[in-house]
């Protein structure tokens, strides 16, 4: 059989249920610039601290989709890996990121359909210990065998 997985993946038969990565990020101003810039979400809340200080927040916050976007890292770079392709993804934002501020994003495997290489995986992000952010992903992995 030969070995057609990228490098820095865990295919569909190495995966199993409890498997846990992760990846630590400060968020820095640069970060919510360019991500405002990308994605051309401009609203204030994020980029105008006086602005910001009058909402809920009192200040200014990341983007939530830019605190999500450390979730597709840790799939796209560690589990599964290079090769996956994302099916589905839930979320709840449940605090605000602030810029500075050090986020833990984890997945963790929670169920596997080898027949159809799917896996599903609960998804979250924390700052000091607290969730931020909660979700689960469904997943198309890798696999070692040619299709």
């Amino acid at each position: 059989m030969l070995d057609n997985a990228p490098r820095g993946t865990i295919c569909i038969e190495d995966i199993e249920i409890g498997m846990i990565r992760s990846l630590r990020k400060i968020v820095t101003d640069q970060d919510i610039e360019m991500f405002a810039e990308v994605s051309t979400d401009r609203n204030p809340v994020h980029l105008n601290e006086e602005y910001a200080q009058e909402t809920i927040f009192g200040g200014r916050i990341a983007h939530g989709m830019l605190t999500a976007g450390l979730i597709s890292a840790v799939i796209g770079e560690q589990l599964p890996g290079h090769g996956t392709v994302y099916l589905g993804q839930s979320l709840k934002f449940l605090a605000p990121v602030r810029p500075g501020d050090m986020v833990l994003a984890e997945v963790e495997v929670t169920d596997i359909d080898h027949s159809k290489r799917r896996v599903t995986m609960n998804t979250r992000c924390l700052v000091d210990g607290k969730k931020v952010l909660v979700g689960d992903a469904t997943v198309l992995a890798p696999s070692r065998k040619f299709d």
